[in-house]
């Protein structure tokens, strides 16, 4: 075992329910090469069960009790349902239940210095920028992050020998609570997951708590630009400054942070490059960055803040950001569908990310903007409807599928009918169709060379791409 996790001890088995999600499977893959017998069980097939049943990891499609019988220990995602077989069998046989977050706190009490990266938007970029820093740094982090990155050969997890733990840390029922952490890098709070937050009051005191966790000594890296988290801060600077918390802001622009950016220029891929000086010394870095959207300067701005606080060198730090080439469904290519058409693929699924990914594709050398998205959640297309009324106003053309329930029920009081109709009458070309495929042979009839097809949200709409054939460019 390469880890002493003192709060397993005595542990040998342990059998986790929904390991197929991007959180668990980590927790999985790591559990499992740090020597513990590992099962699991998810009531979908996913790619990511390859993954770990090429680890040595056994998965079970469906739900089956007898799983839980040998287990010392079962984790599970509060996802599932509380009168899951495996759930009910493991509370009748007295063996200790985990809900992940908790869990994975468990784990976190065995490092050092954990570093969480939160906030409303951009968690997956500026962890998966982070870790790509410490490892090119030499600095052997542990990391999970939430999709899919080069630099952790095409995981989601890194399993290193270091005091560094880098974590995406998410606010969604509180879960970031259980995390203990040195180091709280917070970019942005908005009113999201309102099906558990009544407000943004309400998410507000969440961050706060979050960031009172933090130890004697500890670090807090936070966004000047955002005027929720500076209410934040000012809230609670006094209990900070007892516990000798050293504060660091980053800003877009304003030289009153400790780190901004200046001299923004961006190219015709919409990759920005910008200027950041060292405030240890007051040299100036050029910076240039590989993934489209002024919303990864955000993110790039967080990383460096964050990588500075730990003695990183800042021609280190430049030197990797300019190979970043950003995690799995953040703009990723997928493919080229016609000749001159190339379709990309975005997790977004709140408003502001929607308006980021689509002024990104503006910024791009392009004909026009196709949009195709999927509300997911009817609590979230509900609370923030008009707000995604707004949200494509860079697009030219919309296409809507049905919502990805997710977690939730229909209970008929929203569709994305009605985002449809209020996105056309704000002067979009907009068209709802909820079959994936009737969208791909509409693109396929209409599409025409210099188009950029994005493919947006957090359910199966990634999968637009799997209705069209990968076209290669003709040669120049």
């Amino acid at each position: 075992m390469t880890k002493d996790f003192d709060a397993l001890k005595n542990i040998h088995k342990i059998h986790m329910i929904g390991i197929g999600g991007v959180s668990m499977s980590g927790i999985a893959l790591i559990l499992k090469k740090d020597g513990f017998e590992v099962t699991g069980s998810d009531k979908n097939y996913g790619d990511m069960i390859d993954i770990l049943e090429s680890n040595g990891i056994p998965v079970y499609i469906g739900s089956n009790a007898d799983l839980v019988k040998d287990a010392d220990v079962v984790v599970y995602t509060s996802a599932i349902n509380q009168h899951d077989p495996e759930f009910v069998r493991a509370k009748s046989l007295g063996i200790p239940t985990y809900e992940r977050a908790k869990f994975l706190g468990l784990l976190l009490t065995s490092y050092k210095k954990p570093i969480c990266i939160c906030g409303t938007h951009g968690k997956t970029t500026t962890t998966s920028m982070v870790s790509s820093i410490f490892i090119d740094a030499g600095m052997d982090p542990n990391v999970q992050v939430g999709s899919k990155y080069e630099k952790l050969n095409n995981s989601n997890y890194r399993l290193g020998n270091s005091e560094y733990f880098i974590l995406e840390a998410c606010e969604y029922v509180d879960s970031f609570l259980n995390f203990p952490h040195h180091c709280a890098t917070v970019l942005n709070i908005e009113a999201e997951h309102l099906d558990y937050f009544s407000d943004i009051e309400d998410i507000k005191k969440s961050f706060k708590k979050f960031i009172l966790m933090l130890p004697q000594d500890g670090i807090l890296i936070i966004n000047q630009d955002d005027t929720n988290c500076m209410d934040v801060l000012n809230d609670v600077k006094d209990e900070l400054q007892k516990k000798s918390v050293r504060i660091f802001k980053f800003s877009l622009s304003d030289p009153d942070a400790y780190i901004y950016a200046e001299n923004f220029k961006c190219n015709m891929k919409g990759f920005y490059s910008f200027d950041v000086t060292d405030p240890r010394n007051g040299k100036s870095y050029h910076f240039y960055l590989t993934v489209p959207g002024i919303h990864n300067v955000y993110d790039a701005l967080a990383a460096i803040t964050t990588c500075q606080a730990y003695g990183i060198d800042f021609k280190d730090m430049q030197e990797s950001l300019s190979k970043f080439c950003g995690a799995k469904r953040r703009f990723e290519y997928k493919k080229t569908i016609a000749e001159g058409v190339e379709l990309y693929d975005d997790y977004a699924h709140h408003p502001t990310e929607i308006k980021a990914t689509l002024s990104a594709a503006k910024q791009k050398e392009h004909n026009r903007i196709i949009a195709v998205f999927q509300p997911h959640t009817y609590s979230r297309t509900k609370e923030l409807l008009a707000d995604f009324a707004n949200a494509f106003v860079d697009a030219d053309i919309v296409y809507l599928m049905d919502i990805y329930a997710a977690r939730e029920i229909d209970d008929g009081t929203i569709s994305s009918r009605d985002v449809a109709d209020l996105v056309s009458k704000n002067g979009t070309e907009t068209y709802y169709i909820p079959s994936l495929e009737e969208i791909a042979q509409e693109i396929k009839k209409t599409v025409k060379p210099g188009d950029i097809v994005l493919s947006i949200g957090a359910g199966n709409v990634t999968h637009l791409a799997d209705y069209f054939d990968d076209i290669k460019p003709k040669e120049k």
